[in-house]
């Protein structure tokens, strides 16, 4: 079962590679992984993706919330939560596709961040299904270069990681 850890960290060098050292230790995979300060400077939150039987998951929980810089963890999936990411997408177009690479921008509520005679870049934000249902629809048009952030990934209501006296 696919699941969406989050992890709050103490800010600081070496942090990444520890967590990420725990999984590459034990045989886990990580699909998706972002990283970024929560705001206050001191503490960052690492949003991961696994896949794993429910003890295994477990275990890699437990695990993590061994590690020294390591201040909360969190499994998302076990409630409700929104889920986003961020995928630029360049698209080679000529006088007979810009139109349809519009439409399906369109379609997907996306933007186009560049333009020239003979390419667009898209940006498609949403879950990942979503990306990758943009993606299946460009693809036989000509896409030519493409990117992904990873999953980012918050809670639903008052639920949360983050000590709310940290943040402006």
């Amino acid at each position: 079962m696919r699941h969406v850890i989050s992890v709050l960290v103490e800010n600081e060098s070496g942090v990444l590679s520890r967590v990420v050292g725990l999984f590459s230790a034990r045989g886990f995979n990580i699909e998706t992984l972002t990283v970024a300060p929560v705001g206050d400077g001191e503490t960052s939150r690492i949003t991961l993706v696994t896949r794993g039987e429910e003890g295994i998951i477990e275990q890699i929980l437990k695990q993590l919330n061994k590690l020294v810089p390591v201040i909360q963890v969190a499994d998302l999936t076990e409630g409700p939560h929104v889920e986003r990411e961020l995928m630029l997408v360049k698209v080679a177009t000529d006088r007979d596709t810009r139109a349809e690479v519009l439409r399906i921008a369109d379609i997907f509520r996306s933007r186009v961040v560049d333009a020239t005679t003979s390419s667009f870049m898209i940006e498609v934000t949403g879950d990942s299904s979503k990306l990758d249902a943009c993606l299946a629809l460009l693809t036989p048009l000509g896409v030519t270069e493409m990117v992904r952030t990873g999953l980012v990934a918050l809670s639903r209501g008052e639920k949360g990681m983050v000590n709310k006296a940290s943040h402006p």
